[in-house]
């Protein structure tokens, strides 16, 4: 009951029942499709004694309602106040219309209208009322496909709109007679739930949840279709069962997602904050970065990597749920069901060729998934929550843009690759897709590029690209035909957090990442900038530095850290004195010849380009430190320099920064840190603990951001910074950038809605189009 009111009583109603009827026409935009609004729209209808009509166009929702005005006020004030806990309005549009004298109100068939489409919802995990049925109700007692319209699978079994069972995945399970009374009943918890099903007509599984629990209790790898792609398993706490995982999914050290049972189990494994279980338990569930402590059955070290961190996730599907009722262990890994850097299997039979090899169980369904999603990650820092990729349970959720974007496609960049598309004013940036110098990977892309359109009924006109040649989503932006437009990658990075907090004048933009390429064809990747959406000023940035054997240094973070001893102390490199404390000059860690032909390329200038890299300074400094000189996965020096960072020190070292960026000089000021590597190399020589040296590092890079950005405001006026790039996603740096900036008076913004990384960057090149279209006479 939603306890409004009986505005049809005439005690309660001013206008009094003698007073004349009217009619309205509403139309509600946002995501109000496969949530239950339409039932929740009826019976609100009813309860205030109101007729009419409601149905799902591909627009959105239309509601002819009838009946006193003071109803109809209470009606539309009604739809905001008690909408779905699932669903989400972004407009109510409400017109005068004719009055019929229809004396009931009905929902009635969707309608396909119009190429505006209303959203799609994200994938839901099961509620509270389904996990009941699954132990009270006969037909669905362990049924591991139970649902309703509050949970259960959306984005990844849809194939058109609108939203109904026909232009699903589920269109080829024909309803019993039971579910098809649920289904038809407006007062039932499952009237018009398309994917609703019943052990007696619906999917099925392979494998019983008893049987996996067996196998997982007894160190086997199993393989599992899930709702966005199959998922490899093993016991999270045994070593041998892990390491044995790694060794058949050939992923040496990337640390694995552990899904636990529930949110008290997780905080016997780490420390989780009250935000922290709100993001483990929300409708997105996604794995959250947490801190690890000794828990009562400790995670096995190579779930890790030997990292401090773990990333916790909760379970979302019925099956989840079955299995831990079952399971003896107190924990999973549970990691995408692929081989290293391809995308996520979804098909049966790719799963059975592909990871039939690297489990010894193999449990599959049979209800395709469409479209296919890994695990969203994300963290908190400073009470919020922060994505870091974004998959399942966020996406197809749209930004919304203050201005039109139709049509406009971006494509995004390199690596963490996602796609936006612009649908009037609504972003819809795509689930994750990889890193696209995979062919599989670059697959996933094309299928992307060509089935969001058709989804979403966008018609594409002009593609947005990233700046850098080579890229091979530049290369297939040129080459479809369409009008392309580039957006530089920093400049993008800065455009994808200003277009989340609905800002458009200029801020100063910090930019900090790994790659990008740059105006000047140098590579990119510390930056300070004067921007807004349409253009930006480098103001400053890391000063250059040569890369010895160019992207190799990405995987060899020790030839960044010979580039930056060699700028500090000059081609003889440190004192003798300094180099046996040095990891780099080892020769079991890097060998003479690798050391000598790389300084040899710095002095003659041989494949090194030059790079104001953020991502690179921290590999030189993890290198020094040796705590990293070779990485086995993305951002591992960087990880592990502040994975031992020990916190309780505001030491900083020094650095530098040149002048320019005066009204009469508009050379962009460098950040020089010739000093901070002396002072390193002496720490380090001096035996003082790494974590110590760690925290100085950390602290210096945000001293730096507190400093150029005062010097920014001082001479431009300009008093917003807005924080972007790979390495906010460093929990230590964020949280201290944030608060040292709002301590010096800043307004600072951060990525809250789209990751910081690369997986951003698309959001930012359309809005930078939009808004460069909008500004064009």
């Amino acid at each position: 009951m939603l306890m409004l009111t009986d505005l049809s009583d005439p005690v309660n109603n001013r206008y009094g029942m003698d007073d004349k009827k009217i009619a309205h026409d509403i139309r509600i935009s946002g995501l109000v499709q496969g949530v239950g609004f339409r039932p929740f729209v009826y019976r609100l209808a009813h309860e205030l004694g109101l007729t009419g009509t409601v149905r799902n166009q591909t627009d959105g929702v239309r509601i002819h309602i009838e009946g006193l005005p003071r109803g109809l006020e209470g009606f539309v004030a009604g739809l905001r106040s008690h909408c779905p806990p699932a669903a989400a309005i972004d407009d109510v549009q409400v017109v005068q219309a004719e009055f019929t004298g229809t004396d009931q109100f009905v929902i009635v068939g969707s309608a396909d209208t119009s190429d505006l489409v209303t959203r799609i919802s994200p994938d839901l995990p099961v509620c509270a009322d389904c996990l009941e049925d699954m132990q009270r109700n006969s037909r669905r007692s362990d049924y591991a496909f139970t649902n309703c319209t509050n949970c259960g699978p959306r984005f990844s079994i849809v194939t058109a709109l609108p939203y109904d069972r026909p232009e699903t995945t589920m269109r080829s399970f024909a309803m019993c007679d039971d579910c098809r009374r649920e289904y038809e009943d407006v007062l039932d918890r499952r009237f018009h739930a398309q994917p609703v099903a019943c052990r007696h007509c619906g999917p099925q599984y392979t494998l019983s949840p008893d049987t996996l629990a067996a196998a997982l209790d007894a160190g086997r790898i199993v393989a599992m279709k899930g709702i966005g792609g199959f998922h490899l398993a093993c016991d999270a706490t045994s070593q041998v069962a892990v390491e044995e995982l790694r060794a058949r999914k050939r992923r040496d050290a990337k640390p694995f997602a552990v899904m636990f049972a529930d949110a008290d189990t997780v905080a016997r494994h780490a420390f989780v904050s009250e935000a922290e279980r709100r993001l483990l338990e929300s409708n997105a569930r996604p794995i959250v970065l947490l801190q690890m402590r000794d828990g009562e059955q400790p995670i096995a070290p190579a779930v890790s990597s030997d990292l401090h961190t773990i990333g916790a996730i909760l379970p979302y599907m019925p099956m989840h749920h079955l299995l831990f009722d079952r399971l003896k262990i107190p924990a999973i890994v549970l990691t995408s069901g692929n081989l290293s850097s391809e995308p996520i299997v979804t098909s049966n039979e790719v799963a059975t060729k592909v990871l039939g090899p690297i489990a010894d169980s193999l449990l599959t369904h049979n209800r395709d998934i469409h479209n296919r999603q890994d695990d969203s990650v994300a963290m908190v820092v400073n009470g919020r929550a922060r994505p870091l990729r974004r998959s399942r349970g966020y996406v197809p959720n749209p930004v919304r843009l203050p201005f039109s974007a139709d049509g406009i496609v971006a494509v995004g960049a390199e690596q963490k690759n996602t796609i936006c598309f612009g649908s009037g004013n609504d972003a819809i940036l795509s689930q994750h897709i990889g890193d696209l110098d995979d062919a599989a990977t670059l697959e996933f892309f094309e299928e992307v590029l060509d089935r969001f359109p058709r989804l979403f009924r966008i018609s594409p006109r002009l593609l947005v690209r990233d700046r850098h040649p080579d890229y091979l989503s530049t290369q297939i932006a040129e080459q479809s035909g369409l009008p392309t437009v580039a957006v530089g990658h920093h400049h993008a990075h800065i455009a994808s957090c200003m277009t989340e907090h609905g800002l458009s004048d200029p801020v100063i933009g910090v930019a900090l990442d790994g790659t990008g390429f740059g105006d000047d064809g140098a590579v990119w990747g510390g930056e300070f900038m004067i921007a807004e959406l349409t253009g930006y000023e480098r103001f400053a940035h890391f000063d250059y530095v040569r890369l010895p054997g160019g992207d190799l240094a990405v995987e060899e973070p020790w030839r960044s850290g010979l580039s930056y001893l060699t700028d500090a102390f000059g081609t003889e490199g440190p004192p003798s004195s300094a180099r046996s404390s040095l990891a780099i000059f080892r020769d079991e860690v890097v060998t003479p010849r690798e050391r000598e032909a790389a300084l040899h390329a710095l002095s003659a200038g041989i494949n090194t380009p030059l790079t104001s890299s953020a991502g690179r300074l921290f590999d030189a400094v993890a290198a020094l430190c040796g705590i990293c000189t070779r990485s086995h996965f993305d951002a591992e020096a960087p990880m592990r320099l502040a994975d031992c960072l020990v916190e309780g020190t505001e030491e900083a070292y020094p650095f530098e920064v040149t002048d320019g960026a005066r009204a009469d000089d508009r050379t962009p000021r460098r950040v020089q840190f010739d000093p901070m590597i002396r002072r390193i190399v002496g720490d380090v020589t001096a035996g003082i603990p790494i974590g110590l040296i760690s925290a100085r590092f950390h602290n210096t890079i945000c001293a730096v951001l507190v400093d150029v950005a005062r010097e920014a405001r001082d001479e431009r006026g300009i008093n917003r910074v807005v924080l972007s790039g790979g390495v906010f996603q460093n929990r230590y740096v964020l949280a201290r950038s944030e608060e040292r900036l709002a301590a010096a008076g800043f307004e600072v913004f951060a990525h809250e809605k789209v990751p910081s990384n690369d997986g951003g960057i698309a959001l930012g090149q359309l809005a930078v189009a939009a808004a460069r279209e909008r500004e064009s006479p």
